[in-house]
């Protein structure tokens, strides 16, 4: 490098002379290059090697780097000059005995940086322009969706690919200001409206949409326009996503399919890191319903923040395998504990607290489905208010810290018993989070997406079955979550709440779910009149759309951009516990004895409709969960 340097000095040094000169060299210009050529040189080569500029990779130029080298060339240019003056001042003078013309310094600058800084960009350069067309391997011409940073970074780094080999013929954006402007040295074609013209004038194999960018509506046309001519749309991954996966931003290899969760426009939760690792670093954490969607997935973002150890409490045996099989697999070095255990044994979990003593629980354990707790109100109550108090008992008595109890949109104005019970349990926490030393919150989600038992999986086993899809109604419409985001949710909470609160996330609108029938019948690549859509009528306790907060409840933006709290009427512990003493004689009860009773327990609480049999009312086999969108873990899971 150092070698490589001293050549573009004197070939720089030359150029200048003989610019001066207006390339018609004479002694004088000879004379002047021998009695300067060698002090020129090393002051350059001395000014560059105190900067560490002898130390790049070629074709890895950057602005940043082509900055620090327009500093560190003027700085050498500056000290020539300064080293001329002194010649001058000193009576040791160039040939022709007189000072180097300032032009000729300036002259060097800019050679200096054009052969030095086109050296260096020289290889990337024919690496983004011409090998794409000169390759012989599998060569794609793709359409980027958002000319902004991001897509700029994804044009340059698919073009420096070379398996697959990307051919970008320019961007697609709805920003008027770039219409017809160059990034990256690609034309913005126009908006994304205009994709089926574009589409018709140029040939492109692939359109690319990083996650987030489009609302759901425009995503959805998109979608139609590429598939009209067989075009494949892929999406580039959030940087949420990417550094949960460990992927390289904007590479090839991170391309994915379209999935649901695209088309509901969910941007990344994006956690405060330094507040969450104060909250768990170095602690002991229990999670409770370890092995169902949440509570496993809260068991891998924590496992981010280096726990002391971490407890995993799941009482499906089956379940709790596979979270050790999958937590053991990541290989973090976290001590792990996997306890088989009911959460409504007070026996076996208190000697767990005894044993692991915690100092952070985040409780996922509950049952959810809505249309079978319908049937099995009394284990309703059982699990998700005995379990939970049981829990809440345990941890101010063991000194806990933080306790996060996950709840459910389904709490506010309850239609069904899982809602009922689950409001209660909301309420049971928030009462004793008043007196308490630990601090206990409350999460509220709202219909976690492709967890256990919901309505994706269900629908795919449909697509894949050759239909129908059945549908409760048609207006039926749910908020929606992906499970990382409302792990994320839990973990953020934890640690932004002060004791009390019930935190929610900003779900944007609600989605209907014949909408996403449709969505997902099209990303199989199958037609709908092909597959069916079938509607088979709401199921017990069901309503047709779900509400974050109660009229008696007010939103509170935290600084968190994604996450809000709502307060209400303060929750006495002295009647939350009169509830639950009647709440004793239930369980044993028939079904329709324990709804009427909690109409009395809870005024809030209000069937949707009158339970019906199975096979009845014009229900099809397995639309039990057609409406469904809930979790279904086993009790304690």
């Amino acid at each position: 490098m150092l070698l490589v340097h001293i050549g573009l000095f004197l070939a720089a040094w030359f150029a200048s002379l003989l610019t001066r000169w207006d390339f018609q060299p004479d002694a004088p210009m000879v004379a002047m290059f021998r009695a300067t050529v060698v002090w020129v040189v090393v002051v350059k080569t001395i000014v560059f090697l105190l900067h560490d500029q002898f130390r790049w990779r070629f074709g890895r130029l950057s602005f940043a780097d082509l900055g620090r080298l327009a500093f560190t060339t003027t700085l050498a240019t500056l000290t020539l000059v300064a080293v001329d003056v002194v010649r001058e001042a000193v009576g040791v003078l160039p040939g022709l005995g007189q000072r180097l013309s300032r032009s000729v310094m300036v002259i060097d600058w800019a050679a200096t940086m054009l052969l030095i800084g086109g050296l260096r960009a020289l290889p990337r350069t024919i690496r983004e322009v011409f090998r794409p067309w000169i390759t012989s391997g599998d060569v794609r011409s793709a359409l980027i969706v958002g000319a902004t940073e991001t897509g700029e970074i994804l044009a340059r780094n698919l073009a420096a690919h070379h398996a697959p080999s990307y051919i970008v013929v320019g961007f697609l954006d709805d920003n008027i200001l770039l219409g017809g402007s160059r990034i990256a040295g690609l034309r913005v074609l126009g908006r994304v409206d205009d994709a089926r013209k574009v589409l018709r004038q140029r040939p492109v194999d692939e359109i690319l949409v990083t996650a987030g960018e489009l609302p759901r509506s425009a995503f959805r046309r998109l979608l139609s326009d590429a598939a009209e001519f067989g075009v494949n749309v892929k999406v580039i991954p959030s940087m949420g996503e990417l550094l949960a996966s460990g992927g390289v931003v904007a590479s090839p290899n991170v391309l994915r399919p379209v999935e649901i969760r695209d088309l509901l426009r969910r941007e990344p939760v994006v956690l405060d890191d330094s507040a969450i690792e104060g909250i768990v670093r170095d602690r002991v954490v229990l999670v409770t319903g370890g092995g169902g969607s949440i509570g496993s997935e809260i068991c891998r973002q924590v496992l981010r923040y280096r726990p002391r150890r971490l407890v995993v409490v799941e009482r499906a045996e089956n379940a709790l395998f596979d979270a050790e099989n999958g937590l053991v697999s990541l290989r973090t070095g976290v001590p792990m504990a996997f306890v088989l255990a009911d959460i409504l044994d007070e026996s076996r979990i208190r000697n767990v607290f005894d044993t692991e003593r915690p100092e952070v629980v985040f409780h996922a354990a509950a049952h959810k489905h809505v249309a079978m707790l319908e049937q099995n109100p009394g284990e309703a109550i059982t699990n998700n208010c005995f379990g939970t108090r049981l829990l809440v008992r345990l941890a101010e008595e063991y000194a806990v810290g933080r306790f996060v109890a996950i709840s459910t949109d389904k709490a506010v104005k309850p239609s069904s018993v899982m809602g009922c019970s689950k409001l209660l349990a909301e309420r049971y926490v928030q009462a004793f989070a008043a007196t308490a030393r630990t601090t206990f919150v409350v999460v509220r989600f709202g219909n976690v997406l492709g967890s256990n038992g919901s309505v994706v999986p269900k629908f795919q086993e449909q697509i894949l079955r050759g239909g129908p899809v059945t549908v409760t109604d048609p207006d039926v419409e749910r908020f929606f979550m992906t499970i990382p985001e409302a792990a994320q949710l839990v973990i953020q909470a934890t640690a932004i709440g002060k004791g009390g609160e019930i935190f929610l996330l900003d779900m944007g609108p609600a989605v209907k779910i014949v909408d996403l029938a449709r969505d997902m019948i099209s990303l199989s690549g199958c037609d709908e009149e092909e597959i069916g859509i079938e509607f088979t009528g709401l199921q017990p306790g069901e309503k047709l759309a779900e509400e974050l907060i109660s009229a008696e409840e007010q939103r509170v933006q935290t600084l968190h951009p994604k996450v809000c709290y709502v307060f209400g009427p303060k929750a006495v512990l002295e009647e939350i516990e009169d509830q639950f003493d009647r709440l004793h004689a239930l369980p044993g009860e028939p079904p329709d004895v324990i709804r009427e009773s909690l109409q009395r327990i809870v005024p809030e609480y209000r069937p949707a409709m009158p339970p019906r049999p199975r096979g009845t009312g014009g229900a099809v086999p397995g639309d039990r969960l057609s409406g469904d969108i809930t979790e279904r873990p086993a009790r304690g899971g």
